[in-house]
């Protein structure tokens, strides 16, 4: 059993959901990217995604946007993401990583070499943002191969006949795109998640995360409340750049109010399927 399967099944036996915070590598920089992986687990991260610095992040608001400029900025690539993970599995074997980014650095990369690389680094899954389903065999069997989960994007206009083709190998989780447009825009009503959650299970028993407009600790409580996972980016992205010196460096206190915010996020979900 995957990591990614068996924290979602050890949750559901707890009778939670998930909390899955967002960091994007070198983002300010190495040092504290790399504090900030280390300590999420322990402020009550479940999973935790890791965002791949790329020059054209289309599916991205401008939030996630800067970050990944900061990173670039400070060096970061693929090759240090990897770096990253590896570093990280030395201390935590158990904790989910998923990695999230766009095909071009991949395929630059080599897409078996980058399946082998991640694998061998400790990642547990890929989020592909612009791999369409209809060109997922660029990437599935490789993944498949080295035994990475490929989640796959479903959005609100995702209809009943598309969904098994987007869902067509995927493994892991499903990633529900809450709103229409860009990360960090909107914030998707309960009403827009009761009528969208139902129709993706009804084609899938993989848990459903769901993501792109989820900022506070009630709206990741929510999420949970009628999915299975919360995926927070953007509010934990505004809080680091907001810590910022006026040169855009790493202060004293960045990575405690990120981690701070975690820990607000992570008791609303583990509490919330209890006061709902």
């Amino acid at each position: 059993m995957s990591r990614i399967a068996a924290r979602f099944a050890a949750l559901k036996a707890e009778g939670r959901g998930a909390l899955i915070p967002f960091l994007e590598a070198w983002d300010p920089d190495s040092a504290t990217s790399m504090a900030l992986l280390r300590g999420m687990p322990g402020a009550g991260a479940d999973l935790i995604e890791i965002g791949c610095p790329f020059t054209d992040p289309m599916a991205d608001g401008p939030t996630v946007q800067l970050a990944s400029i900061r990173a670039l900025k400070a060096g970061g690539a693929m090759t240090h993401t990897l770096a990253m993970v590896r570093e990280f599995r030395r201390e935590d074997n158990e904790t989910p990583i998923i990695l999230m980014g766009y095909l071009n650095p991949i395929d630059s990369y080599g897409v078996e070499r980058f399946t082998i690389d991640a694998a061998a680094a400790g990642v547990d899954g890929l989020i592909v943002v612009d791999l369409p389903s209809e060109e997922a065999d660029l990437l599935l069997p490789f993944a498949s191969a080295h035994g990475l989960d490929v989640i796959r994007l479903v959005a609100p206009t995702t209809d009943d006949d598309r969904l098994p083709l987007v869902l067509n190998g995927s493994s892991g989780f499903v990633y529900y795109v809450s709103i229409t447009g860009v990360t960090g825009t909107r914030t998707a009503s309960s009403d827009e998640l009761a009528a969208a959650i139902p129709r993706i299970r009804h084609v899938t028993d993989l848990p459903i995360a769901i993501g792109f407009g989820v900022r506070t600790p009630a709206q990741a409580a929510e999420a949970v409340r009628q999915g299975d996972a919360a995926v927070v980016a953007s509010a934990l992205l505004d809080t680091l750049a907001h810590s910022l010196d006026e040169h855009g460096r790493a202060q004293p206190n960045t990575v405690r109010l990120v981690l701070d915010q975690v820990r607000e996020l992570a008791e609303a979900v583990r509490t919330a399927r209890v006061t709902s």
